[in-house]
Order: C-alpha cells, then structure tokens, then sequence
C-alpha cells in the first residue's frame, strides 16, 4: 500500500512523488475534556482514523497513487473548556492550516484533503476557510471532508443505511441515544471502545444519560455547568460493533465526495457544513463587527460635530 508518512520521508523521497497521483491528507482536531470516561485526545484519535481510512481506500481502489499522512495538529477551536483543554483561537486555527496547505501546495502538491474528528462549528468553519484561501489562491483541490459529514450524521441523515448494515432496525433507545449524542456519548464512546479501549474507563457503563434541549446546548460549556460531567448523550450504550457499522457508512458517504474531489466532479467547496454561511461563525466575523461598530462610531461623531458648526 502506497501510504506515507510525511515525518518519515526525506525531502528527495517526497519530491519524487507523481504530483498528479498523490493526496496529502492533514487532520487538525482539539486536546479537549470528553467527559470522565474518554482520553483529552477522542478527536485526535477519530480525525487519525479517519484521515488513515481514506489514504487506505485511495490507494486500494486507484492503483498507482500514493497517499501521504501529515501529522496530526493538535489544533481545535469552539471547544469545551476544563482541565486538560487546550483553547485555540478560530484565527489561528485557520491560518495554521492555511500556511500548511499553502507549504504543500508550493510543493506541487495538487490534492489536499483535511480530516478531523472535532464537531464544533467555528472548528468545522475555521478548516473550510483555510481549504478555500488554499484552494483559491494555488489553483489546487483542498477541501475539509468532515464539515457536511458531521452535520448529517448527528442529524440522523444516515440512519437508514446504519440500520441495512446491522441488519435490523435501531432500538427505541438507540434512536434517542443518536438524537441526544453529541459529546462523549454514544458514538464517541464507541469508536474509543474500537480505536484504544486501554484509554476508556470501565466506569462509563455506570454513567447516566445526559440530555440537553436546543436552548441549553447554546449556552457556553453548557455540558460542565450545574453540576454536568462534561459529556453529551448515552455514553453506557456504547458498542464497538455500532461504531464499526457507523464508520463503515460514514466512509463510504465520504468516499464518494473523495472520488468527485480527485476526479474533478466535485468541487473543494461544494460539500460544507451549514455553519460556513452563518456569519456569526465565521473567522472574521467579530472583528469585522467591531470595525463596522466604530466607524459607524466615528461617522456619526464627526456628523453631529458639523450639526454643531452649522
């Protein structure tokens, strides 16, 4: 298999790569509390595999291109906030993808992909930023694959196919435990139980269900206030088998998107996720606000001092 790691390879050994047959996949997710039961690290570990399963089915289904792995950013903004957390600003966020994209774009690379594992929607916002400036300015294909991907998949968009792999329908508690998930519960639980179950603490089949209504979820760190644990959901209903059918589907939904990608059928910002144009979630936002606010300020300043003139 024609899988990488960029670390690992000399600069020589990497610029004689077929530019036109290689993807070079980036995953950038938070350090970020996941409730009592789950390492800081779920997202990193989520966006890795992710990032890892593509390159795999890349070079399985398309003989004669490579896959390249950029390690991990440890990078996350819109985060849940405890100890352990590492809080970054959604601008910083956007640029340090920028600048790698735009390193690799310079390099002659063509096809860049961004993987991640985090939901937050100035997070998914800051990664489709950075991949439209790359793509734009470079002339390349960029595109964050998990924005959209997210979206539906907490929605329940994929419910159907979920229940053709396993074969029978969702129990009554599984259908509430996905509407409720959101945060270290079912499905994060569950993909930990696959991906490291040495770093899932035993206890979590003794966790209560923790369900938080619309209003609620919009209030900052809402998971740890009042006495909360810092995770959202069923998280003692986790399966690995439910997370290895739900992989199976997410993969072969983001498969198609890859293939239109490196085909040229899909274009890098056809597929984002519904926060890319709320304004309020993106990069510049409140920076824009603020300067908008002073020189509306201003404006009016200096007309009631000519008003006082005349």
């Amino acid at each position: 298999m024609n899988v990488f790691r960029l670390e690992e390879m000399s600069s020589e050994a990497l610029d004689r790569l077929d530019r036109d047959r290689t993807v070079v996949i980036l995953t950038v997710s938070p350090l970020e509390e996941h409730g009592p039961h789950l390492p800081l690290g779920v997202d990193a570990f989520v966006g890795r595999y992710f990032a890892e399963s593509v390159a795999g089915r890349i070079t399985a289904d398309r003989p004669g291109w490579t896959a390249v792995l950029v390690p991990t950013l440890h990078l996350g903004t819109f985060t849940f906030n405890a100890t352990g957390t590492i809080r970054v600003r959604q601008r910083v966020v956007r640029d340090a993808v920028v600048d790698y994209g735009r390193s690799l774009a310079r390099s002659g690379f063509r096809h860049i992909l961004v993987a991640n594992g985090h939901g937050g929607p100035g997070h998914l916002v800051a990664l489709e930023e950075a991949s439209a400036i790359v793509s734009r300015r470079h002339g390349v294909t960029m595109a964050s694959l998990t924005g959209e991907l997210a979206w539906q998949f907490l929605r329940g968009g994929f419910r159907e196919r979920i229940e053709q792999k396993l074969s029978r329908p969702l129990t009554a508690a599984e259908r509430q435990a996905f509407a409720d998930d959101a945060h270290g519960g079912l499905w994060e639980t569950s993909i930990m139980l696959c991906l490291r179950p040495d770093l899932v603490d035993p206890g979590f089949r003794d966790l209560p269900p923790a369900r938080y209504p619309l209003a609620r979820r919009l209030v900052p760190n809402y998971p740890l206030r009042d006495g909360g644990r810092g995770y959202v959901g069923h998280p003692a209903l986790a399966d690995p088998a439910f997370a290895a059918v739900t992989s199976a589907v997410l993969m072969d939904v983001a498969m198609r998107v890859v293939d239109g990608l490196l085909d040229g059928a899909v274009r890098p910002g056809q597929h984002r996720s519904p926060f890319y144009r709320i304004p309020l979630f993106r990069t510049n936002f409140w920076s824009v606000t603020a300067l908008a606010a002073g020189l509306g300020a201003a404006g009016a300043l200096a007309w009631r001092r000519g008003r006082t003139r005349s």
